[in-house]
């Protein structure tokens, strides 16, 4: 990233932005609560394209961040991040659904005070995987009786049909890989904004480990 970009483009506000996960912590309010809260991380993000309607057929704001080596960069996203700053390619790059703000431009760069203390966010973010599954972990089954001899415990159960469609039907709940899916909360408040460390505080648990990118849209 370029000193010249990072110092003459000045800070836009958006309706949401992209942190990283680091852990969880508790808060106290003005009448003592103590309020669980996660811990994201925010680093430096630059708008990097403006997609509009007559163009792309919709209407978004792509950013990038953390750049990449030169090595691990082809010469097209070189060329296609090149006007927000950066020499190579970026590790990170993501869109935000809405309308471009007025005198925006490529390499602007993203403020952490799009969000404020209080907001309602939508939370998105990718969940731990926990490899292959039995139905009742991944799918809360009750299985069978654990005792007197049953022979059935944690299986599925019956599955299929009569003669007729003679099959099991797609969609099934079934053993398999559990976990590593896009997961999104409603209904997040954010506890607190801290800009001089580049910390937002949002209430409750996240879905994913440490250092997941994690995206804040306000409803």
């Amino acid at each position: 990233m370029s000193e010249t970009t990072q110092n003459t483009t000045a800070s836009l506000k958006l309706n949401g932005l992209f942190a990283f996960k680091e852990g969880m912590a508790t808060v106290y309010n003005e009448q003592g609560e103590a309020i669980p809260v996660t811990v994201l991380r925010y680093e430096p993000w630059f708008v990097s394209q403006i997609k509009t309607n007559d163009v792309d057929g919709y209407e978004a704001i792509q950013v990038a961040c953390t750049p990449k080596k030169a090595k691990n960069s082809n010469k097209a996203e070189q060329g296609h991040l090149k006007d927000a700053g950066f020499e190579n390619g970026a590790q990170f790059v993501k869109e935000l659904r809405q309308a471009a703000p007025e005198g925006l431009k490529v390499g602007a760069q993203v403020s952490i005070d799009s969000l404020a203390a209080g907001d309602i966010v939508k939370m998105t973010s990718k969940s731990k995987g926990k490899g292959f599954a039995g139905s009742v972990k991944r799918w809360g089954f009750a299985g069978g009786p654990a005792s007197h001899g049953s022979k059935f415990h944690r299986r599925p159960g019956s599955s299929g049909n009569r003669t007729w469609p003679g099959r099991v039907m797609p969609g099934k709940k079934f053993p398999g890989h559990l976990g590593a899916e896009n997961v999104t909360v409603k209904n997040v408040e954010i506890v607190q904004i801290i800009a001089d460390e580049n910390v937002v505080l949002v209430k409750g648990p996240v879905p994913g480990a440490r250092n997941t990118l994690v995206k804040l849209v306000r409803e």
